[in-house]
């Protein structure tokens, strides 16, 4: 979720401005935790997921998370490593975005002009997901990309219902095949993270 401020700048529309403080939110409930983040849940979840025959994680990510959406290009090297992608460099390159954000510095370090924050957040998650694959091959864990869902948060806007939108990770956490893993889903078709 990415919490906005904003401002009337005309009729009806709106001028969304992200600051440090509405980056941050949108990081620790995307990706870190602080109590409610997906990494701080998932590593207080592996023990005991661990103890089961057929443990699945899915992870709800974006498109918009995709590695060819960020300009920069040391993000794309990093995340684009998957064979030695650990969770520390993902951690380090949020780190990284975060001093950009605090230096207002983001367009000039090629990270995303809009919505930069989610953006990130999701490509992080993507990655985290990769790497937990890789830590844990007894569990399989994959992301998914529920498309644009009409929710409170988007006004309604969206073009999937929920029912709709909630189709592909049902499908991944409903899965008999705890094979599948590492990987990325639109809906319910295999996607790559790139």
């Amino acid at each position: 979720m990415m919490q906005l401020q904003r401002s009337n700048a005309g009729s009806d529309n709106e001028v969304v401005k992200q600051t440090y403080e509405t980056a941050r939110d949108c990081l620790k409930t995307n990706y870190y935790g602080d109590y409610y983040g997906v990494k701080q849940l998932t590593e207080a979840l592996i023990p005991l997921l661990q103890k089961s025959n057929s443990a699945m994680i899915v992870n709800v990510s974006s498109s918009v998370g995709k590695l060819r959406v960020i300009p920069n290009e040391k993000a794309k090297r990093v995340l684009g490593d998957t064979n030695s992608l650990i969770e520390e460099e993902v951690d380090n390159l949020v780190e990284e975005f975060m001093e950009d954000v605090k230096q207002s510095l983001v367009e000039a370090k090629g990270w995303p002009a809009k919505l930069s924050a989610y953006i990130v957040s999701k490509a992080a998650l993507n990655d985290y997901t990769r790497v937990l694959a890789k830590t844990y091959p007894n569990i399989a864990i994959n992301a998914v990309d529920t498309s644009f869902t009409r929710t409170d948060k988007n006004k309604n806007t969206g073009v999937l219902t929920v029912k709709e939108g909630a189709k592909g990770p049902l499908k991944l956490a409903l899965s008999p095949d705890s094979r599948v893993s590492g990987l990325y889903f639109e809906q319910t078709e295999l996607s790559t993270f790139d």
